[in-house]
């Protein structure tokens, strides 16, 4: 006989899903066995948090779905932080959490509270799973999850449901999948036509929605083929090769960057938007070019954001609409004659150069490139940290750095390493988080142990939040609570069965890095920097 879980489980795996992560309850026993039987390998954490950043990890290892399972009350309200996450940084999450029926929880109020009322405001949709519907009902999730901005879904299963047996007919196929559109014809896509056909200092900035199209190899062909500049969001990365001339790198947080960025594309006769949220930007990217800017949006959704106006919107997937442009720009004529992009490329070279003392987090950040893989895949936790790592690590593919970078929450680089490993199993992986946010999620080294996974951290250790006390500073304002207490990670590192050691020199991190490639459990690189080291680093 199958139960209401077989069916859940069963559609997950039809959608490609083979990794589950999260905390047992006694209410999710039977989701989580079904889980297992239905070829999904279940994961155990040590928090919620982390088991959801682990299922965003994996989803961009496999393009699949991620899993977290919950259980009911304080597991469920655990998982809040990284739902939101999903939700500001368009990652398909299928949460599912235990409940008791509702006929009990008018009487049991033990860790009962709404589910459903608690996360509608952070998910795409929230079902309460009912026997006689489960087909329909995951088609939907999945879909919803998927569709246009991927982000999460909630999935409240009561007890009697997933335990429950079933004669509902179900198929066994995932039938969804998501619409490639072409601009319609039109005003706006004559406009942008005429403005590309025209340009003769084009320039294009792309972000997350191009990520999540894959729409990499066209924007690539694109740029390549009339010589476009490339700005990107953080997600953005390597949508072009960033060793490519023409790929000016990640922006959004640098003001440094912006400096050289923002005076470029306002120079700009064609801005492309392609796949452009501007979620990820801070405040430096609010309108940062005049109203009538030559500005065409190439999107896949409505754009509510108010960030920035536009002259054109075609509401496409990015390849359709970039065929059109290319064909409207035949045969091919040379961009900015006087070579500006080339010049702002060397300067940001220079102004992300490793420290002249031979020691600090640029030094660090630049050594560890050099000696680690092209094919790496680095995961950056929030903090002054991420902002100067996001602008010097070069990625040659998209995807192959991951980080928070619309919600912007501590604690997710860890957790994305270890689920980006577990399920691709090759690449190399780094994860770069600062020692207030290692200190956030030390308990999944406990979680690598037991994988036994080659994961590789890198911990900047200077006693301090460093962003926020820089923030302080730069605000006048007294220094109260960013400062604690050295931990010396690397027995912590041992103590939990993996490699740990102190760093304060650019030639013991090279070797150290080249030996982590080739060791079976994890490794973390404690690198003590000097108070204040990012001080106009970026």
């Amino acid at each position: 006989m199958t139960t209401g879980a077989d069916i859940i489980a069963g559609k997950l795996h039809a959608a490609g899903c083979r990794h589950a992560f999260g905390i047992p309850g006694g209410e999710v026993l039977a989701l989580m066995q079904a889980l297992d039987e239905a070829g999904l390998n279940f994961v155990l954490v040590k928090h919620e948090n982390a088991g959801g950043f682990m299922a965003e990890g994996g989803w961009h290892a496999d393009g699949a779905p991620g899993v977290l399972l919950a259980t009911l009350g304080p597991g469920a309200a655990n998982a809040v932080n990284v739902v939101a996450n999903a939700w500001q940084d368009r990652v398909p999450l299928i949460f599912l959490t235990g409940c008791v029926d509702q006929g009990e929880a008018e009487s049991y109020t033990h860790q009962v509270f709404d589910h459903q009322q608690l996360l509608r405001p952070i998910v795409k949709a929230s079902f309460s799973a009912r026997l006689g519907a489960l087909d329909v009902m995951m088609e939907k999730a999945l879909a919803i999850a998927l569709d246009g901005q991927p982000g999460p879904v909630h999935i409240d299963v009561p007890i009697r449901v997933a335990e429950g047996d079933t004669q509902e007919a179900w198929s066994r196929v995932f039938q969804s999948s998501p619409v490639a559109t072409a601009p319609v014809p039109g005003p706006d896509l004559d406009t942008a036509l005429d403005l590309f056909r025209k340009a003769e200092r084009p320039i294009a900035i792309a972000g997350v929605d191009a990520v999540n199209e894959a729409a990499s190899a066209a924007i690539s062909e694109f740029c390549e083929a009339f010589q476009i500049p490339l700005v990107t969001s953080y997600k953005g990365k390597g949508l072009l090769d960033e060793n490519n001339p023409l790929a000016l790198g990640g922006a959004g947080l640098s003001p440094k960057a912006d400096g050289l960025l923002l005076p470029l594309i306002n120079k700009s006769d064609c801005i492309l938007l392609l796949g452009y949220d501007p979620i990820e930007m801070r405040i430096n990217w609010r309108n940062p070019w005049d109203a009538d800017a030559p500005v065409v949006d190439i999107t896949p959704v409505l754009r509510t954001h108010g960030m920035h106006s536009v002259r054109s919107t075609l509401r496409s997937a990015v390849q359709p609409a970039l065929d059109l442009l290319g064909a409207a720009r035949q045969p091919a004529k040379p961009s900015w004659p006087e070579d500006e992009p080339s010049a702002v490329r060397a300067e940001l070279d220079k102004a992300f150069a490793p420290e002249t003392s031979g020691w600090g987090p640029g030094t660090v950040f630049h050594t560890l490139r050099a000696a680690l893989p092209a094919d790496t895949v680095a995961t950056a936790d929030s903090g002054a940290h991420r902002i100067l790592v996001s602008q010097i690590w070069r990625c040659p593919m998209p995807r192959q750095m991951l980080q928070s970078s619309a919600l912007c929450t501590m604690g997710c680089a860890v957790p994305l390493a270890i689920g980006h490993r577990v399920v691709e199993g090759a690449s190399p992986v780094i994860a770069f988080v600062g020692d207030a946010g290692l200190e956030m999620c030390l308990g999944e080294l406990s979680t690598l142990r037991d994988l036994k996974i080659p994961v590789i951290i890198c911990v900047l250790v200077d006693t301090s939040l460093s962003l926020i006390e820089l923030k302080q500073r730069s605000s006048q304002r007294p220094n109260v609570g960013v400062d604690f207490g050295e931990t010396d990670f690397p027995a912590v590192a041992r103590a939990y069965g993996g490699h740990g050691v102190w760093v304060e020199d650019a030639e013991t991190l090279h070797r150290e890095a080249e030996d982590a490639l080739t060791r079976e459990g994890f490794t973390l690189l404690a690198c003590r920097i000097e108070r204040r080291a990012y001080d106009g680093t970026f």
